[in-house]
Order: C-alpha cells, then structure tokens, then sequence
C-alpha cells in the first residue's frame, strides 16, 4: 500500500455556448417558474498525471509497470477513512489485490464534482423547485451545475453517497479493458475472462495486470460496462486495513504542517474582535528586534510576522501589540442572548408545514419548553495552517481543505492571479468538523506570499484559532405541542432563532470577509439554518418556523450542520412531553413512529441493549433517536451528577442504520467518534464572547471529556441492504439529548442549554 501526495494541476473549464439544446423546465402550476439552464459541455477528459511506468484508465484510476493500483480520492481525508473507502470500491470492481492498492489526492476536474454536498449546502440554486418536476431532472440540473461550477466538496457525509457509482463505474471499467486486453493475446471473447487479485483468468490463464495495464488504457470502453456480478472474492463489505494508517504511524504522511521548501519562513499572525475591525497601529521597531524575526507584513484585517521559526514569528506579535479598531458594538455574551431573544419575539420565516396548526391548537391546553445552546467552537487537534509559494507567476498551496475549488479561488483574489494559476495539493488534515470549508487561511498564505516573496509557512495559534473561529452559532428555541390522553400529538410548532449559517459561509467561500458576509445574512431566512426540526414523529399538524438572528459574530458549518441543535431541541422537548403526561419516554415514542420502521428499529434495539427501565426517578436512563442524510440512530445514555455540577456519563450506546455498509470498521469508528464528539458537545466546547473576542483561549477552557471520562461505549450496526446513508454526521446530534434525558431521569431536574452545565427547575 502506498499513500502519496497527487499534483493538483489547473484544469481549464470548456467555454458555454448557446445554442438549441436549452433545457427548460417549468414550475409549479400558477408559480410562473420558469428554470432554464444551457446543456453544458459534459466531456471533460481526466487531467490524473501519469508516474513513470503507469498508465492512466480513467479519471479515478492509474496501473502502473510494477503492478500498483493508484486510485485518485477527490475527498478530503480529515480522518474519516475517505481514502480507503472509496480505493476499496474501485479495487472491489478492478479485482485488485488489496495490498497494490495506494490513492493520490485527485486534482481539479469537474468530474470530481460533488452534486449531493452542493445541493445540500444551496450551491445549486433552485434545486428544491426542479424537484417538485422530477427526482431524474433535479438530479441532472444539480450534477450539471455542480460540474459547471467546479464544485468539489468533502464531508456531511456524502462520500459514498455521492461517489460510489462513479467509483465502481471506473473500476468496471478498467476491469473490461484488461480482460479486452488479455482476450486479444489469448484469442477468445474478453467477457469469458475475469479479474481476481491483480490477475485477469480465463481457467488456468493468469496474466498480471502490470503486464497489461499499458495496452488494455489505449483499448475503447465497452457500452455499457459490466459490473460486477456474485458475492465471490469481493472487498465490498470488508474492513480492509486502511490506506493512510502506516504513513500515520510512521511520520510519513505529509499534514500541510509538514511541507518544507527551500526558503521557506514561518508566518504567524494575529487579528483583532470580531466585527468591521481594521489594523490601526502596531509597535513595528519591537517585533523586529525579536531574534529570527525576517519580517513584518500589515494587511487592514490583521498584522503577520515572518521569521525562521514559528515560535520567534508569535513571540514579535506579541511584542508589536497591535491595536484594532472595531466600527459599531462589538458582540458579547448579553447582546448575544438578546438578540436570540429579539429575533424569537419577531416574525418568522415558515420553513416547513403541514395540517391546520391553528385548529389542532385552538381551545385547548399545549405544552411548551424554552432551549438554547452556546457557540461552539471546532477545536480540532490541528491548528490551521497551510504552506504557500508563488513563482514563475503559479501560486502552489498545500492545505487540508473540504472545499478546494473555494479556497483556489481566495487565494487567486488575495494573490491577484487567475485561478488558473493556482495550483492547490490537498494535504491530511486532523479532524476539522466542518471547519475545513473555511478558506480565510488560504487568502492569509497567498496574500504572505506575495508580499515576502518566499515560500511561507502559515499557522494559527491555538489562540488565534479558537479566538477567530467562524462558530456552531448560538440559538435559542420556543416549542409548543398538543398531545391527548391518548398520547397522540396532535399539533407541534418550533420557533428557532438562529443566524443563517450556511448563507455566511457560502458568502466566505466566494471571498467575502466574514463581517460582511454576517451582515449580509442578517435577516435571510435559512433552511440548512434548521434542518432537521421536522420531527420523525407522527403529528397532527406541524409548523417549522426559522426566525434569522444577528447575534454579530460569524457562524459556520459544525459536525452535523442543523440537526446538531435540532435534535437536541425536538429530543429534549418529546421526552418533556412524555412526562407531562406521565408516560414512559420510550413507550411514548414508539407509537409515534409508525411511519419510520428504521428509526423505530433503532430505538427499540438501543432500549433493550441498555436494559432500558423506563427512565423513572433515579434510573439514571435517557434515550433520543433522529433521521438524517439517509441513516437512522438511535442513542441510550447512561448519566449521573457527581457532587453539585459534574456530569458523568457511564454508558453510551449507539444503534445505527445506514443502508449497505462499505466497510465495516469505518462505520464504527465514524460512529464512535461521533459518540465523543457528541459528548463534548453536551458537557463542553462552548464559548462566550466578551469584547468581540472568545473567552476560551485554550483547550483547556473548553471542558472537554478527557480518557477519564469516557463511558463504556456499545455501537450496533443493522445489517441492511438499503441504499447507503451518511454516517460521519449522524450520530454527534443526539447524543447531547440523550444525556439530557438521562439526567432528567437521574436529578428530576431537566437541563434545557447545551453545553449542559446549568441544571434547571423541574418541568
């Protein structure tokens, strides 16, 4: 196995013309939409570099002389097992041998597009109203745009999702060409042959395909091209051992930490409050004097220092003591919950409905319950950084990055290049949680490297970062249910005072500085803002309304986008409601799920794991289950207060269905870690804001469960041959309520605000 760094090389996109073949698509009737779209150019050839001795099949796979298998990875490797997953289907249909197999970072190439993450974050504008006309046509207007442009995105767990089909289809593929081209040395029918371990066979016929592989690239593509047939010597369904693991273990993998180029300095730099802030001053003549300081570079957002080791670069700013100027009120904690609380007071945006809200309301009793939750912070094990030369007119950046395409282009605007010129290595990252889309470190890099010209090497402190994170914004929700004797809902309403968290960052990836992004979204209604409020529950009538909060500091994606809060306020809120009414929360929800038989399976299989007891005074047992991206979870939480405030959770059991599992181990392992970050999220990882700043300045402030505190953990994977989910994002959202309700059951007294250290009255 061999994992390598791929040169990102620039790829010029075909020019558009108009012409006859316009695709219209009409709306709904009355709507008068109208969506039109020119039929893009759809041949775009593979721009994969060939080594010596290796021959390029396709976009996705190179065979080389010696025999190794190289798959390129279009997805981002943070840590979630991308690199392997996707090299094992192409190996699954080549027939390889497991043990030839290595990836490369695929380059820049519309057929790397990600349509599903596009769609999903509102890149593809105007998918929701296409698809009221067909799933066929929203799924080819999306691809089309997506590929136009240039969408390659990584995470929300879209990765088999989105690039299983492509995968087995270049696999196929490749799989046919060399039975073509062994079929032609051995005059028979190339579908009498097949593939196993690195050979193609035909009987006792074994030809390697190192032998073939340059002879079988030159041959035409079947149509259409098999796949696959039979259960037999199949990689599909095993936990095959990872790709980057050795390199990880031998200090071989390169993190965009680890570049050195001749020249190079290291950069550190500093930025003032969050809000329209500019540089006004700084002691130049003392960072200067601070030994192996090489330079001082000013921009009107931030100052940075260059020197020949990062420590003597962060050691001048703090010598130079720069001073900021921040236009307007600068965000704390105070203005922070009023604004949460002006914007719920106001009018709404109904995002989702169904039923008569008011008549199911109407004259009769309805229970409320009032949550809110913190910023949160990404706080990944690696600070940011990212490593940048510029010569001969090409900018080469070597970052960790979920968005590659966003961030070539914000580096082109602050080096003053096209984005042509542009040459992007995505490198390892450890962990990001959603942080990887942000690109203001990418324009920091280029922008040094233009000013120094020098190879640059650019980290954030701990500090800096946790201070300009671009948060999980802080929310507040109102919710309002009726329910009858019977236990049946018959109306449920959510108000949920959020930022529009995803319009801020889609404005970031096109360039725009964070404060003017907020400012711009201040008072958009955002769907991605809530996704996810639409209980899984049966309901009479139901009104989901998003009600846009300026809360004055810049909020991003976080591990599970809306449905990390939402869950926690719809779990949270259905266990109060079991209570009111005197029912076991198990019970209570059961019912409810008739028309979810999945999730309904989740959560009684994650009931009977834990010995669920009916979650009465003192047992200590909550429960929670949600939806999303395809999957269904389910998470029993064991929890209990040591002394006044500390929370301890002793047992975690996670149920997860997620459609047909490519590899085994990696689901567990996202599962697992999204139990930890889960946990974290509920006792910690939170922030306040004091003076336009954070006041968590290490990871220390962040409250996070340490060795010590990690509960017995239980994942259950449910075997099913449905279509596969997401799994990366699915199960962090619910554990938090779980917890909650666990508490609730322990204490009596229920905690309605994440992070989960203010324990509130009794319901």
């Amino acid at each position: 196995m061999r994992l390598s760094g791929g040169d990102d090389l620039s790829f010029p996109l075909p020019r558009m013309t108009i012409d006859r073949r316009r695709l219209l698509i009409g709306g709904g009737a009355g709507a008068g939409l109208l969506v039109g779209w020119l039929a893009w150019p759809r041949r775009y050839p593979p721009n994969l570099v060939a080594g010596p001795g290796e021959a390029v099949f396709n976009a996705w796979l190179k065979i080389g002389v010696d025999g190794r298998v190289m798959v390129a990875v279009p997805q981002a490797e943070f840590g979630q097992g991308s690199y392997t997953s996707l090299a094992q289907i192409v190996a699954d249909e080549l027939g390889a041998d497991w043990r030839t197999v290595g990836v490369e970072a695929a380059p820049l190439n519309p057929l790397y597009a990600n349509p599903l993450l596009a769609t999903q974050f509102g890149l593809v504008p105007g998918a929701e109203r296409v698809a009221r006309i067909s799933t066929a046509a929203a799924e080819e207007y999306a691809e089309t745009l997506a590929e136009r442009d240039l969408l390659m995105l990584s995470g929300a767990g879209t990765t088999i999702r989105a690039f299983e089909a492509r995968c087995r289809a270049a696999g196929a593929g490749a799989r046919a060409l060399l039975c073509k081209a062994a079929a032609k040395r051995w005059k028979v029918d190339w579908q009498a042959c097949d593939t196993i371990d690195g050979f193609v066979v035909r009987g006792e016929d074994r030809i390697r395909f190192a032998d073939l592989a340059a002879e079988a690239a030159a041959l035409d593509l079947p149509d259409p091209i098999p796949l696959r047939a039979g259960e037999e010597n199949r990689l599909t369904g095993k936990s095959v051992p990872r790709i980057d693991l050795p390199a990880k273990v031998d200090g071989s993998a390169n993190y965009a930490g680890d570049i050195r180029l001749p020249g190079l300095v290291h950069c550190a730099v500093r930025r003032g409050p969050r809000g329209d802030t500019r540089l006004r001053a700084i002691d130049r003549a003392a960072g200067e004097r601070i030994t192996g300081v090489l330079a001082v570079v000013e921009h009107e957002r931030w100052v940075a220092a260059a020197g020949t080791n990062w420590w003597a670069a962060n050691r001048a700013l703090d010598a130079m003591r720069p001073r900021f100027e921040t236009r307007g009120a600068m965000a704390n904690g105070g203005a922070i919950e009023a604004a949460l609380a002006t914007a719920l007071g106001g009018a709404g945006h109904r995002i989702a409905a169904g039923g008569d809200l008011s008549a199911a309301f109407a004259g009769h009793p309805v229970l409320t319950g009032q949550y809110r939750a913190m910023l949160a912070v990404h706080a990944a094990a690696e600070p940011p950084s990212a490593t940048a030369e510029l010569a001969d007119g090409t900018l080469r950046l070597w970052i960790a990055t979920q968005a590659p395409m966003a961030v070539r282009r914000a580096a082109a605007m602050a080096a003053g290049l096209a984005e042509a010129a542009v040459i992007v290595h995505p490198t390892l990252g450890a962990g990001g949680f959603g942080d990887g889309y942000e690109v203001e470190l990418a324009a920091q890099a280029a922008h040094l490297a233009l000013q120094l010209k020098r190879p640059v090497q650019l980290r954030w402190s701990r500090v800096e970062a946790l201070l300009q994170d671009n948060y999980r914004p802080a929310a507040a929700a109102r919710m309002a249910a009726r329910v009858d004797v019977r236990g049946r809902i018959l109306g449920w309403q959510a108000k949920i005072a959020i930022p529009a968290a995803a319009r801020q960052l889609r404005a970031r990836m096109a360039g725009m500085p964070a404060h003017d992004a907020l400012v711009e979204a201040r008072t958009e209604a955002d769907a991605l803002a809530i996704e996810g409020a639409v209980p899984p529950y049966a309901v009479g009538a139901f009104a989901i309304d998003h009600h846009p909060a300026d809360i004055g500091v810049p909020a991003g994606y976080w591990r599970g986008g809306g449905h990390a809060l939402t869950s926690f306020f719809t779990e949270c809120f259905i266990d109060e409601l079991a209570r009111a009414r005197g029912l076991d929360p198990f019970d209570f929800r059961l019912p409810l799920l008739g028309a979810q038989r999945r999730l309904a399976h989740c959560l009684s299989t994650a009931a009977a794991l834990g010995g669920w007891d009916g979650g009465g005074a003192g047992s200590r047992h909550g429960i929670a289950c949600h939806a999303m991206r395809g999957s269904h979870v389910a998470v029993f939480a064991e929890a209990r207060l040591e002394g006044a405030r500390r929370i301890r959770v002793d047992r975690l059991i996670a149920v997860v269905d997620c459609g047909r599992v490519i590899h085994p181990d990696l689901v567990r392992q996202q599962i697992e870690s999204g139990l930890v970050t889960g946990m974290a999220d509920a006792l910690g990882m939170a922030t306040d804001i004091e003076g336009g700043l954070a006041t968590a300045r290490r990871l220390r402030d962040l409250a996070m469960p340490r060795l010590a505190d990690m509960p017995d953990i239980q994942v259950e994977i449910v075997a099913s041959n449905a279509a596969p989910g997401g799994v990366s994002d699915i199960v962090a959202p619910v554990v938090a309520p779980a917890i909650a309700n666990a508490l609730r059951a322990a204490t009596g007294r229920r905690a309605r605000t994440l992070p989960l250290i203010m324990m509130e009255d009794t319901e």
